[in-house]
């Protein structure tokens, strides 16, 4: 009997959205230590806020008018970017912002793979 350690379910009060990419990456990369998981967790908690301030701006505009009639930028523009910063630095603390590996070697076909040495 195999003593098995039970994979960590999604944090709760995440979007269902946010609670699928929470499983494919906790899934694809093996995160179950505490501090990956706080990142992880993080990291869904951005993308649920860059899918409100995107809803937000979609509704009311990008730019608001203040007080003395000046056009201004929209608060929500500001919330996106920051759950942006937020999302991109979770995904660098966990490693995840790394191109996936490609093969080793030249590819198939290359001029030098034709070349015969006599």
């Amino acid at each position: 009997m195999k003593n098995s350690v039970p994979k960590p379910k999604p944090p709760t009060g995440l979007s269902p959205t946010a609670k699928r990419w929470w499983l494919a990456v906790q899934r694809d990369f093996a995160i179950e230590d505490p501090a990956g998981l706080e990142l992880l967790c993080g990291a869904c908690q951005c993308l649920d806020r860059i899918r409100e301030a995107r809803a937000t701006i979609k509704a009311e505009g990008l730019f608001t008018t203040d007080r003395f009639g000046q056009r201004r930028s929209h608060p929500a523009v500001l919330i996106e970017r920051d759950a942006r910063t937020g999302f991109l630095a979770s995904l660098r603390a966990l490693h995840l912002d790394l191109e996936p590996l490609a093969t080793v070697g030249r590819p198939p076909g290359s001029i030098n793979n034709k070349l015969r040495v006599v």
